[in-house]
């Protein structure tokens, strides 16, 4: 399918919702087992995959998370569905490949942060843009996308066309997301001109900057992507400095981040965006967003895995930063 055919919708700041309006935040792309290694031998496995991180912890948030994937025909999809449900996000959304099998990474923890092995092919490689899938995404209010699960030319193909066919007011969050060799410029290029809002950190700024003609200096970087793709937020994150976070207009902001006892960074990024996303759906301004995604963040990895137990922490946490 030509780019012609799948033609963006025009970037630029959309409205905010109403506090009655759109609340369902769609993570589109990759649902799978993240793999450890377990203490004597062996290894462990949580649920993950960026896209269904964020749509888990907007629904913690009290948004309405909708994972939008695809699994195998096997135990391994089946035990995915089912702890969604028990968390009480719908399921309606996750296809069943009757081939590929469920998607696996296998996470061991280097010196400079997790380090991943993504094993291909799996059922996300074949995601497909459903009727379902289209109708759930014109009534959200925002739609959260990666470069990982766009490897593939199928589920590449549809993730553009789901993106591209959204109305104007739903927000399309680009979360980066860079994971070994599954991205180019031209993917990045695209991804970029379906978004309202990109994400990255700052160990991938040098390398989208160089792949798209972009400052690596990370303050020039936000603002010349903005202004390049008509964005109306883009933000860096910093790890345990916090983040920069830039709304449309304004200059970015330097945001620290309040210190943690760190148990696992996998799935910590995830949560930033998912605090992103809610504070811009509030429409805070952008010190304000970054201070709340910073803390939700932070709250993910002092705990174990990707999709950590946390309603009422969240809640807690809504309350300080005035979102209550």
């Amino acid at each position: 399918m030509s780019d012609d055919a799948n033609a963006p919708p025009a970037n630029g700041p959309p409205a905010a919702p109403p506090a009655d309006g759109p609340r369902a935040v769609v993570g589109l792309g990759e649902l799978l087992w993240d793999e450890f290694p377990a203490d004597g031998g062996g290894t462990t496995r949580r649920p993950g995959g960026a896209p269904a991180n964020v749509a888990f912890q907007c629904h913690q948030l009290g948004l309405s998370g909708r994972a939008l994937s695809r699994v195998g025909d096997d135990a391994d999809g089946r035990d995915l569905v089912s702890f969604l449900a028990e968390k009480g996000l719908p399921t309606d959304l996750i296809q069943t490949d009757p081939d590929l099998p469920t998607g696996r990474v296998s996470v061991t923890h280097g010196a400079d942060g997790p380090e991943y092995v993504i094993h291909q092919p799996v059922a996300w490689d074949a995601l497909e843009a459903t009727d379902a899938g289209r109708e759930e995404i014109a009534g959200a209010a925002a739609i959260c996308f990666g470069s990982l699960a766009q490897r593939d030319f199928r589920s590449l193909t549809a993730i553009r066309e789901l993106i591209s066919g959204r109305p104007q007011r739903v927000r399309a969050v680009f979360d980066v997301n860079l994971r070994q060799n599954f991205f180019t410029a031209d993917l990045l290029r695209e991804s970029l001109k379906r978004a309202n809002v990109l994400k990255l950190n700052e160990a991938e700024v040098p390398v989208v900057a160089r792949l798209l003609d972009l400052p690596a200096e990370p303050g020039e970087f936000l603002l010349q992507a903005a202004d390049r793709w008509r964005l109306d937020a883009a933000c860096v994150t910093r790890g345990p400095d916090g983040c920069r976070v830039l709304k449309a207009g304004d200059d970015p902001v330097n945001v620290p981040a309040e210190p943690v006892q760190v148990a696992d960074t996998v799935g910590a990024g995830d949560a930033f965006t998912a605090g992103l996303i809610f504070a811009l759906l509030a429409d805070a301004d952008a010190e304000r967003c970054g201070r709340f995604a910073n803390a939700v963040g932070g709250l993910v990895a002092s705990r174990g895995g990707a999709m950590p137990e946390l309603r009422a922490e969240f809640a807690a946490l809504k309350a300080k930063h005035g979102f209550a």
